[in-house]
């Protein structure tokens, strides 16, 4: 898989893709990811990228033929690139979307500041607008991790155990049951029993039905 991200901040994403998972994709071979300043595209001697709203409004606009440049010259004609735009307009970002986007060969992630972009960006330019939840960042750098993130750990080969994935979090639209280590008693926290009986069958049951309890008090909505 290849992913490009465009964003006016590259070096907001030095740290996050050279440590764990990712950068272990990486060297696998598994996944390449470039980030582009997106002013390599702007005009002029200052590489404009934005203007004014038209009717007024408070704050920069990021203008439709930039982005158009930049994903057009990312795409080289690749008909099969999925062109995804982060912002807090767009869709709830979830496990089954991550799961959908790693089949693709070719993702171009676009990072939004300022004031957001030209509403053409969206009618013309990128297949889905993804958000990854109901409040406000400064830009789209760190969603554009996070969706990076679930969808590189989700590749073949990527994690050592595919069960790994599989038993997680909103893999089956439940939350992830209680998991402890030593010590077995802490200050009288305790181990719960089942989990040191050895008797797999009943820890599988107990598992569950943890994951099911805690995701109906903490996400009703899964259910």
């Amino acid at each position: 898989m290849k992913i490009d991200i465009l964003t006016l901040f590259p070096k907001m994403f030095t740290g996050p893709f050279e440590e764990s998972i990712v950068k272990r994709a990486m060297d696998k071979g598994l996944v390449e990811i470039k980030i582009h300043d997106l002013r390599a595209w702007g005009e002029g001697e200052r590489r404009t990228v934005d203007d004014r709203s038209y009717g007024g409004g408070v704050g920069m606009i990021l203008r439709v033929d930039i982005i158009e440049k930049a994903v057009s010259e990312l795409k080289k004609g690749n008909q099969s690139t999925k062109v995804i735009l982060l912002d807090a307009t767009g869709k709830k970002f979830t496990q089954s979307m991550a799961r959908e986007l790693s089949r693709a060969e070719h993702l171009i992630l676009i990072a939004g500041h300022y004031e957001g972009f030209d509403h053409r960006v969206q009618e013309h330019l990128v297949d889905e607008v993804i958000s990854i939840g109901d409040y406000i960042l400064t830009g789209g750098e760190i969603p554009a991790m996070v969706v990076t993130d679930a969808v590189v750990r989700l590749l073949p080969g990527v994690l050592e155990k595919k069960e790994a994935t599989d038993l997680e979090s909103f893999s089956e639209k439940l939350l992830e049951y209680p998991q402890y280590t030593r010590p077995e008693n802490y200050k009288g926290w305790k181990v719960p029993e089942v989990l040191l009986s050895g008797n797999h069958k009943e820890i599988e049951r107990w598992r569950k039905e943890m994951a099911l309890k805690k995701t109906k008090k903490v996400r009703p909505d899964l259910l």
